[in-house]
């Protein structure tokens, strides 16, 4: 009984909302990471990871398909049920997947599943400005949530594909208003993937919630990729933001440590990762 008042003063006490907050008012780098099993976790909680993510990505690096799309709420229980069992440190996030938020009341019954079914802590919704009464209604009712704007990989059959976002300066504009209005709208954090440096920057820069990259640039308050591009396990071409760090190391908790040692100096991203 009361688990997080015995693991406050713990030399590795759990990350949580506050903790998140108080790492981007210090400057310290955010390691964020995917995870779909136990076993990894495991290895990602080790590595001293803050973030984990049970990303809808499951669908296209687990499943095989070409998209997230068909990835269903029922795939991301199962898997966030497996990754919390393996679990200590790190704060859990889950997508939600495609459609499972079209309404409020849709929205507040998935997330409360992937919460008591899954273990998840906090949800992840796409969308911009059109997402803020669903980010407002789940905040009113004290859950986490995370949004994610730039490229969305649940919409790349309405925007033409898996392509940076946010180049235009019409369309940088709309991005950074929507970011301010879905953490005005009560997010907890928002991921940016796939936009150029700089709007990463300014984005970061406007708002007081933490912002997370994926192909956003350096400047973002911390970096999350993959697990499987991390561990150089995905086949076939990868995107620019990705690097092997398995390379170099015999073993993937070392991969995995590598990671985080470089997202925290800020070695990585490099420019070459960046757009």
């Amino acid at each position: 009984m009361y688990t997080q008042l015995q693991l406050r003063d713990s030399a590795r006490p759990p990350v949580n909302v506050s903790t998140l907050r108080q790492m981007k008012e210090k400057g310290e780098k955010i390691a964020s990471l995917t995870c779909y099993d136990a076993s990894y976790a495991a290895l990602v909680d080790a590595a001293g990871t803050d973030v984990v993510l049970v990303g809808d990505s499951l669908g296209m690096v687990i499943q095989g398909h070409d998209t997230t799309v068909p990835d269903t709420l029922e795939h991301v229980i199962y898997h966030c049920r497996a990754v919390s069992k393996g679990l200590f440190r790190p704060f859990l996030m889950a997508d939600m997947p495609f459609m499972t938020y079209t309404s409020r009341e849709q929205a507040l019954q998935n997330a409360v599943r992937l919460m008591q079914e899954g273990g998840a802590k906090m949800v992840k919704l796409e969308g911009g400005a059109g997402q803020a009464e669903i980010v407002e209604f789940l905040a009113g009712h004290d859950i986490a949530v995370c949004a994610h704007l730039g490229l969305r990989p649940q919409s790349v059959h309405k925007t033409g594909g898996f392509r940076v976002q946010g180049r235009e300066e019409a369309a940088a504009e709309q991005m950074k208003r929507d970011a301010k209005l879905l953490q005005d709208a009560g997010a907890d954090v928002v991921l940016l993937e796939c936009i150029p440096t700089a709007l990463g920057h300014e984005i970061t820069q406007e708002l007081h919630v933490p912002v997370i990259g994926i192909g956003a640039g350096p400047h973002t308050d911390g970096q999350i990729l993959v697990l499987y591009d991390v561990l150089d396990i995905t086949p076939g071409r990868k995107p620019r933001f990705v690097q092997n760090f398995q390379q170099g190391h015999d073993n993937p908790l070392a991969a995995l440590q590598s990671y985080v040692e470089a997202v925290k100096s800020g070695a990585y991203p490099a420019a070459e990762h960046c757009f």
